[in-house]
């Protein structure tokens, strides 16, 4: 096996960090947190000035969605490590990604539409507060399952 070929960058392959946080909409510091965290890494110019792969947009724009859909840093640094490293991704690397969260964001839709539709009865919680409680959790029988909302969390 032969190893990869490196493709040599061009200076228009390469963007600086104050681009990079305009065209995402993120600060400085949270572009260079997502560096500390290993998420995006950046090419050092001679001056030693980060310089970004312009395809560090898409990676961080990935990162904004997913943070908004839930996804903890673990589970982006999980799918981001998905992406190969010294290239820019491709349409099938990114599909990739989407397929493999599909799944857990399916698993949160219906968790927030089951919540969304049982949250104004009884939820298990304990209180007894609400008639229907006194059917759906007669003498708090949930709590031996655990604490919290049962009905929704259990």
């Amino acid at each position: 096996m032969t190893a990869p070929q490196v493709r040599r960058l061009k200076p228009t392959d390469l963007v600086p960090i104050g681009e990079i946080a305009r065209r995402t909409g993120l600060s400085v510091s949270a572009i260079r947190f997502y560096e500390n965290k290993g998420l995006i890494e950046p090419v050092r110019s001679g001056g030693n000035q980060r310089r970004f792969l312009r395809s560090d947009i898409r990676r961080l724009s990935f990162i904004l969605i997913a943070q908004r859909l839930g996804l903890s840093l673990a589970e982006i640094e999980a799918e981001l490590a998905r992406l190969p490293q010294g290239r820019t991704p491709t349409a099938r690397d990114w599909e990739a990604i989407s397929s493999a969260i599909r799944a857990t964001l399916d698993a949160r839709i219906a968790e927030l539409t089951r919540t969304r539709d049982r949250l104004d009865g009884c939820i298990g919680c304990g209180c007894l507060s609400l008639e229907h409680c006194a059917i759906w959790n007669p003498e708090d029988r949930l709590s031996k399952e655990g604490p919290g909302p049962r009905k929704l969390l259990g």
